[in-house]
Order: C-alpha cells, then sequence, then structure tokens
C-alpha cells in the first residue's frame, strides 16, 4: 500500500464516527423485542377471541380465571417464542448498522400501509356497488334470492366479500410500489362530489354514499400518520428544539418515541383489545354494522382502523428511534430534522 494510501486510509479513519457494537446490539435487540411482542400480542388477541383458547392469561389467574391448560401455557410461549427469534434475528445480522436496520423496519411498515391502502380501495368500491344493488332491489336479479339474502347480512359479507378482497389487497401490495394516499383523497373528494351532485341534481341520496366517505377518510387519516411520521411530515410546535443540535435531537426523538410513542401505541392496544367487549374487538367479533338502513357494512372495519393505526405508528417508532440513536451516535446518513420544526 502506497503512503498516500495510507494517509487516506487514516483519514477515513479519522472521520468515520465511534459506534459501539454493543449500544447497537442492545438498541437493535430492544426494537425487534417491542415488534416480536406486538406479533405475539395480535397472535394471543386472535387465538382467544376468534379460537376460543384460554388466553396466556390464564395461567397466572389474570381475569378471573385459573387454567393450565397446554393451549394456556403455548399462547404464554408465544412471547418467549418471539423474543428468541428477535434475538437470533439481531445477532444474525450484527453488521448491519442502525440505520440499515431501520430502513427494514420501515420498508415492512410501507408494505403493511400499502396493503391496507388497497384493502380499503377495493372493499370501499365493491361494498358501495353491493348496497347500492340491495337499495334498488338488484341483488336477486344477479345473484339469486339466496344469495341476496346473505349478501344482506354482515356475518356473511365479512368473510365471503371484505376478507378475499384483503387478501387480494395483500397481493397487490407485493406487486406494486406506491402507496396511493393522494389517490385515495382524491376519490374522497369524487365521493363527495357525488353526493353533492345526486342529491342536488337527481334528488337522490342513500347512507351508503356518506359511508363511502366516512370510510375512505378515516382510513386516509390514520393509516397515513405512519407514512408522515416516515416522511418527517408532522409540524412540531416547539420552544426548545430547533436550538438543539444534532445529537440532542436524536436523544429527545429517541426518548420520545419510546417512553411517548410506543407507550400510546401500547395503550391503545391493551384498552381496545383487551377483552372480548372491548372497543375494537367487539365490533370485530360481531361484524358490526350501522343501523341506518341500508348502508355499508364497514363499521367494524373502521373500528379496526384503530388497530392498524397503533400497529402501524408501533413499528414505525421502532424504526424512529433506531434511526435517532443513530444520530445520537453519530452515524453518517442522517436527516435534518429541523426543517419541521416551528418555533
Amino acid at each position: 500500500m502506497s503512503a498516500e494510501q495510507n494517509t487516506m486510509t487514516a483519514e477515513n479513519a479519522q472521520e468515520a464516527p465511534r459506534v459501539s457494537a454493543g449500544v447497537t446490539f442492545l438498541v437493535r435487540l430492544f426494537g425487534w423485542t417491542v415488534l416480536g411482542a406486538l406479533a405475539a400480542y395480535l397472535a394471543n388477541n386472535y387465538l382467544t377471541y376468534w379460537m376460543q383458547w384460554p388466553g396466556p392469561g390464564a395461567v397466572l389467574g389474570i381475569g378471573g380465571k385459573q387454567e393450565t391448560s397446554y393451549l394456556s401455557w403455548l399462547q404464554l410461549s408465544l412471547y418467549a417464542f418471539f423474543f428468541v427469534q428477535a434475538l437470533i434475528y439481531v445477532r444474525a445480522t450484527s453488521r448491519l448498522t442502525l440505520r440499515e436496520d431501520c430502513a427494514r423496519v420501515s420498508a415492512l411498515n410501507t408494505f403493511l400501509i400499502r396493503a391496507a391502502f388497497f384493502a380499503v380501495l377495493y372493499i370501499g368500491v365493491v361494498d358501495a356497488v353491493l348496497s347500492f344493488m340491495r337499495v334498488e332491489g338488484l341483488l336477486p336479479v344477479f345473484f339469486g334470492d339466496h344469495y341476496a339474502l346473505e349478501l344482506g347480512r354482515s356475518q356473511f359479507r365479512g368473510p365471503w366479500v371484505h376478507m378475499p378482497l384483503s387478501a387480494l389487497a395483500i397481493v397487490t401490495a407485493i406487486f406494486s410500489r406506491t402507496l396511493g394516499f393522494t389517490w385515495l383523497a382524491l376519490l374522497i373528494v369524487v365521493a363527495e362530489l357525488g353526493i353533492v351532485i345526486t342529491r342536488f341534481i337527481f334528488s337522490y341520496e342513500q347512507g351508503f354514499m356518506g359511508d363511502l366517505v366516512r370510510f375512505w377518510y378515516a382510513a386516509l387519516f390514520l393509516f397515513a400518520s405512519a407514512y408522515t411520521l416516515i416522511e418527517e411530515g408532522h409540524v412540531r410546535v416547539d420552544v426548545f428544539y430547533s436550538a438543539f443540535s444534532a445529537k440532542r435531537r436524536g436523544l429527545v426523538n429517541a426518548m420520545g418515541s419510546m417512553i411517548l410513542g410506543m407507550t400510546l401505541c401500547w395503550i391503545i392496544l391493551t384498552v381496545g383489545m383487551g377483552g372480548a367487549n372491548s372497543v375494537i374487538n367487539a365490533p370485530l367479533l360481531n361484524w358490526e354494522t350501522t343501523q341506518t338502513g341500508f348502508s355499508m357494512y364497514v363499521k367494524y372495519m373502521m373500528a379496526g382502523f384503530l388497530a392498524v393505526f397503533a400497529i402501524s405508528m408501533m413499528i414505525q417508532f421502532v424504526s424512529y428511534m433506531m434511526e435517532s440513536v443513530a444520530d445520537v451516535r453519530g452515524e453518517p446518513g442522517g436527516r435534518d430534522h429541523s426543517s419541521h420544526s416551528v418555533a
């Protein structure tokens, strides 16, 4: 190696940040442990309230019942399983930096949000068409009397119409690279414009038309929150933050993500999905609909939007926490957070 190359290597070594491998490992392990706990919680929620398993708390007597069946132990062991998987992943990818792992978490979250967008797009269009056909008495003409009656029941329309469309949305999200929030906003405007035109020109309006606007608007607001965090689109109104150094901003963002962001998401999930009669679980379990005549059958999904919001924000807060710690550690490739502050 030449003297010039030795000099360049020494200069690069001086410029490179001294990042502790131990700190990086612990931060990444904490982030993936949070995601593993989230996966275990959601899996147990499904097993407990949909499959009628006893629940992980039955082993400890939580909820007023004590049960030591193997199913309860199996549910409790899911938390240990996902923690082990997080540990294995972090050790196997020990060469990843915090920013690289942050990008992986964001990519996972982007896929989930993209799938949710296509789900509300497909379900909104199809359910509105079915509701229109039901209002106008066209369901027996196209589907026969038996299925016309079944399509008038949310317990049939949900599993046999909405769930297949959700699966199609996941497949679409695999091959698509757009989140489509701008298109969803446009669709809301079109749906609202349709109400205005049909009401004031044709004197025609049905309940499902307003339901479609609310359905898409709720999805736009709740699904786009995590995407806005990805793009640093949330406006900060502060007094001190804009004057902080990059490392201090990173510390504030990391602590805020863990203490405020993740905690809020866990509160939403535990309160909303803590029991069969909770505000999120109850509508989903009962395929709840509105009582305003021939409306869309998507009210239960709008309750589920709260869960999607909490899940997507939890994942993004983990990613944001990793990136913020990378700012504190001085890893290269950081973003300018000051452009979104309002003093």
